[in-house]
């Protein structure tokens, strides 16, 4: 039977926008929060590639746009807006099928007057992304541009490369690790201590740089040792995908990828989960 909270479990947490949220969700739902930014989102320094894809929109049209995340469907928008007019833009895209991979981009899109023409259904992983072309608009030999966010996503270029689309990858924002790490620093060394009992996981390249900071004090190994022994949640399939790529379990996915309901069902299921890893 599962234990109601996490009833007074350490709960490490990587949010950087959403610290402060994230922090009290873990109050409330019992917990000792241990919450540290892994990720600083920046623009990239030189938007050639997105200006780029402005002019090749203006000049050649496009077929379909697909757009992975809120902030970037948003920032991808500002830097087009800083040199065409929206109803220039509207223009362009008037014959354009755009992909929102959930419900993020479906807001951002919405907000900049560019209803999505289809949205990728949950769990919004690219494999889904690629389900919905294919049921919808079979992309050979159509020029499809995708907005990227954070690392490259290959196995869905490759994918729609694969099917003979002319893909075009739109570089918008990047990660980079947090001017002060810190705080990321003193999370990790108490997980290595065994003193954290739980792991959320919101975002896949969270994970990327934590594993990245391990590397760099050369404690990798014993990391990933210490991640066998608490309950690692991801907040979906995408996130957790990249968790198993570094070689980490995933012991816990939510109904719903959203934090709020992370945060409460891993509560609900946390002292189940840690008897279990006990056991084994």
């Amino acid at each position: 039977m599962a234990t109601a909270g996490f009833d007074g479990l350490t709960v490490a947490a990587f949010e950087s926008r959403m610290a402060v949220e994230m922090t009290r969700l873990i109050e409330r739902h019992g917990g000792k929060p241990l919450v540290a930014p892994a990720l600083r989102e920046i623009p990239l320094e030189d938007n050639s590639a997105a200006l780029q894809f402005g002019e090749r929109l203006m000049r050649e049209g496009l077929d379909v746009l697909v757009l992975m995340t809120g902030a970037g469907t948003t920032a991808l928008f500002e830097v087009l807006q800083s040199r065409y007019s929206k109803s220039d833009l509207a223009a362009a895209l008037k014959h354009t099928v755009l992909i929102a991979r959930g419900p993020k981009p479906v807001a951002a899109l919405k907000a900049l007057g560019f209803p999505p023409t289809f949205t990728v259904p949950e769990p919004n992983t690219w494999v889904d992304v690629v389900s919905t072309l294919d049921a919808h608009r079979p992309v050979q030999g159509l020029r499809v541009a995708v907005q990227e966010y954070g690392l490259p996503n290959r196995d869905l270029l490759e994918a729609l490369s694969q099917r003979g689309a002319q893909v075009t990858p739109v570089p918008v924002y990047r990660w980079a690790l947090p001017e002060n790490t810190a705080p990321l620093k003193h999370v990790i060394s108490r997980i290595l201590a065994g003193q954290v009992q739980v792991m959320l996981v919101t975002n896949a390249a969270q994970i990327d740089h934590v594993v990245q900071v391990t590397e760099q004090e050369g404690q990798t190994v014993p990391f990933k040792e210490a991640c066998k022994k608490l309950v690692v949640a991801s907040i979906g399939p995408t996130a957790s995908e990249r968790i198993r790529s570094h070689g980490l379990p995933v012991d816990f996915e939510p109904s719903h990828g959203k934090m709020g309901i992370l945060a409460k069902e891993t509560s609900e299921q946390a002292h189940r989960l840690l008897k279990t890893k006990y056991r084994s």
